[in-house]
C-alpha cells in the first residue's frame, strides 16, 4: 500500500467535547445496568404471582457454579393445545394460557401464537417453540436455570418434586421468586 492509499484519519475533538462524550457514554453505560436492576425488581413488585411444579435436572456445573436446570410439566405439551391452524415453527413465540389446579400450581390449558386475553385467575407465559412433533411440543421460558448457594444445592440434589413460584409483569417479562421442595409422601 502507498501512503496516499491509507484512509484519512479523524479529526481530534477538542478536550471539552472528548470529556462530554466520556460523561455520556458513562451515564449511558450505568443508565443501562440500573435499568436492567429495575425491571427484575419491577417484575417481582408488580407482576402476577403463581406457582409451576418442576424437576431439578443437574444441579452442578464446574464452570458456571451451582444452579438446577428445571424442567417444568409445561415445558413438554400435547399438540392438541395448540390454537392455530398453522403448524407451531421452531424459535416461534408461543403464549401459554395457564389455569390453577387444586393443588395450588398452574397447569396449561392452551397454546396460542400470540398473547391471549387471560381472564379471572388464568395467566399467560411467553415461551418459544424449540421442537415439534406429531403429537406435542417443546417449549422454553427462560425461567429453566435457577442458581443457588452451594450449601443449597447439595440439598437439592436429590432430585426431589419441587414448587417454583414465577412473577410475570403486566409488560410479560418473567422471573423466578421462589423455589420450595415438595414433601416426599
Amino acid at each position: 500500500m502507498t501512503p496516499d492509499t491509507f484512509p484519512t484519519p479523524l479529526p481530534d475533538l477538542p478536550d471539552p467535547a472528548r470529556r462530554r462524550w466520556l460523561r455520556w457514554l458513562v451515564a449511558a453505560q450505568v443508565l443501562f445496568v440500573l435499568g436492567v436492576a429495575a425491571a427484575g425488581y419491577a417484575t417481582a413488585a408488580l407482576g402476577r404471582t403463581f406457582w409451576l411444579s418442576t424437576q431439578p435436572v443437574d444441579p452442578r456445573d464446574l464452570l458456571y457454579g451451582d444452579y438446577l436446570n428445571l424442567r417444568y410439566q409445561i415445558n413438554e405439551l400435547p399438540g392438541s393445545l395448540w390454537r392455530d391452524s398453522a403448524t407451531p415453527r421452531r424459535q416461534q413465540a408461543a403464549y401459554v394460557l395457564l389455569a390453577p389446579t387444586p393443588a395450588g400450581t398452574y397447569q396449561a390449558t392452551a397454546v396460542f401464537p400470540e398473547r391471549p386475553a387471560a381472564t379471572g385467575q388464568q395467566v399467560v407465559l411467553r415461551g418459544s417453540v424449540q421442537a415439534v412433533w406429531r403429537r406435542g411440543l417443546r417449549l422454553r421460558y427462560g425461567l429453566e436455570r435457577y442458581y443457588v448457594p452451594e450449601t443449597m444445592s447439595r440439598r437439592l440434589s436429590r432430585r426431589r418434586p419441587m414448587r417454583v413460584q414465577i412473577s410475570v409483569a403486566p409488560w410479560g417479562q418473567a422471573r423466578i421468586v421462589r423455589l420450595d421442595t415438595l414433601a416426599q409422601p
